[in-house]
């Protein structure tokens, strides 16, 4: 594993991130790794840190991000505000700590499961409506890899997903906050602008392929679907899994502008 430096972009005990750079002095692209786990605070940016590792060690610079989950100061709007700082902090803090070598016209954000409905969230900020945490995006990415992401939060919330975790992240259902999944839902705030690629698992028994599916055929012939036959939920998130390797090559493809 490549050293990592850790940088805070706020004064909660959440609000950081892991950098992860390559050896050398040059200019690189960047990766934001946003981790998964329905949003809620049993899980951390530990999930992130082998795939931040992975990209490192091919030549990029690596952000893993930690943010405020449910059960700790998370859910709505915090969640979305540290999503957003984190993601500027590139052009702040975490450009200070990599020596100027971030390209932040070369960056692209990748999250797993409740990570991939941030980060494609993250990649939409500049369609968000006023008023909502996180407009006014002083980073956009340029393209986004989303691993068996969650989507379509209307959909999820009727289906439970997550024992209801959609409800937490939101603070009840579509009909009773209707503002907050208008700004919350990455299918509600399409066209995005910059290419989607969205890589899932056929056996994934957490977040149903429908998540992925939905979203592509509504984004159109702006995102992309990889289905992985047989792979489950965590496939995508082990380095030495061909699944893995999908998405780390979407993302490199992403950043070569293909």
């Amino acid at each position: 594993m490549p050293p990592l430096r850790r940088v805070s972009y706020g004064i909660q005990a959440d609000q950081f991130g892991e950098l992860h750079l390559p050896a050398g002095v040059d200019p690189v692209g960047v990766v934001v790794v946003v981790h998964g786990g329905y949003w809620r605070q049993a899980y951390g940016a530990e999930l992130g840190r082998p795939l931040a590792a992975d990209l490192a060690n091919r030549g990029l610079a690596a952000w893993n991000l930690e943010y405020r989950r449910v059960g700790g100061a998370g859910g709505w709007p915090g969640t979305f505000e540290d999503i957003a700082a984190g993601l500027d902090a590139l052009a702040g803090p975490v450009q200070q700590a990599a020596g100027g070598r971030l390209e932040l016209d070369r960056v692209v954000t990748v999250g797993h499961s409740a990570g991939g409905h941030l980060a494609v969230w993250a990649a939409a900020r500049h369609r968000l409506p006023s008023g909502a945490p996180g407009t006014e995006p002083a980073v956009r990415p340029i393209g986004v890899v989303s691993q068996a992401g969650l989507l379509d939060l209307v959909a999820a919330a009727r289906q439970g997903l997550g024992a209801d975790a959609v409800l937490d992240l939101l603070g009840g259902p579509p009909d009773a906050v209707p503002d907050r999944y208008a700004a919350a839902s990455p299918v509600a705030l399409l066209p995005l602008g910059v290419p989607v690629v969205c890589v899932h698992g056929t056996a994934d028994d957490i977040v149903p392929l429908q998540q992925s599916e939905l979203y592509v055929t509504a984004a159109g012939c702006a995102a992309e679907l990889i289905v992985i036959p047989g792979a489950g939920h965590f496939e995508l998130i082990d380095p030495a899994d061909p699944a893995w390797a999908s998405c780390r090559d979407a993302a490199l493809r992403l950043l070569a502008g293909a």
